[in-house]
């Protein structure tokens, strides 16, 4: 788990930020950029602005930034991601229309799982942006979900260097969300916080990200999961439908 540091310094932290957004998911505007940080679009603009000095981005004749040659990936690795986050905004808004809760999207980042979208619902107590963040795979409903589809090896191999995580009690954890066909994340990541997860799947089945509902915990109800995993499945199956 990545603790944040004890004296954080925030230009510091939007400018890796948006360098990681740059990279993983393609061009944006100066207006992008501003509203994934949470900040002006003139301090978005500085911090573009730098990024292109040091190499890290570049500007495009359409006036939007891309990677710079320093972080640029190959475009086998950067379009997915942002390709996927397209298509999946509408369904993840139609989601939160539908079970009034805020959802999240995720995928798999070696040991960790990394939010690359979330839709917020409108309720006054709710669970609010997660977009950006990265937090253990084995503790989240969506990393859960995601690392239950990958074979025995390759689990043994991602956590081999983790002695930290108890690897025969998260294989137990993920065969039950194999045979339950969902994941579960119950204030194992945040005090208050519940969540409920499916992969998504792309045309081949091979699980590629994961969809979850975020909610806080007073408003879980066990006799709603049926409900709720039948909204997410559902909308997993209309994203692959979207990427296909």
């Amino acid at each position: 788990m990545r603790n944040e540091p004890p004296y954080p310094i925030a230009s510091v932290d939007h400018a890796l930020h948006l360098a990681v957004v740059l990279q993983q998911e393609g061009p944006l505007r100066v207006s992008d950029a501003a509203e994934r940080l949470g900040v002006s679009p003139s301090t978005a603009h500085r911090l573009l602005a730098m990024l292109v000095y040091r190499g890290f981005a570049e500007q495009r004749p359409d006036r939007r930034y891309e990677a710079g040659d320093v972080l640029r990936p190959s475009p086998a690795t950067r379009a997915p991601v942002a390709l996927l986050r397209q298509a999946a905004l509408p369904h993840l808004q139609k989601l939160v229309e539908q079970v009034q809760e805020s959802v999240n999207l995720l995928v798999l980042a070696g040991t960790d799982t990394r939010f690359i979208a979330t839709a917020e619902c409108t309720q006054v107590l709710r669970v609010g942006s997660r977009a950006g963040r990265t937090l253990p795979a084995h503790l989240t409903s969506g990393g859960k979900a995601l690392l239950a589809a990958l074979p025995a090896d390759e689990l043994t191999a991602l956590y081999a260097e983790h002695p930290e995580v108890d690897l025969p009690r998260l294989r137990r954890e993920l065969t039950q969300v194999r045979s339950r066909g969902f994941a579960i994340n119950d204030q194992r990541t945040e005090a208050g916080l519940t969540a409920l997860a499916v992969p998504i799947r792309d045309p081949r089945e091979s699980a590629v990200a994961a969809i979850a509902i975020a909610m806080p915990t007073a408003r879980f109800r066990r006799d709603r999961i049926a409900e709720w995993v039948s909204e997410l499945s559902r909308t997993a199956a209309a994203i692959t439908g979207a990427i296909s």
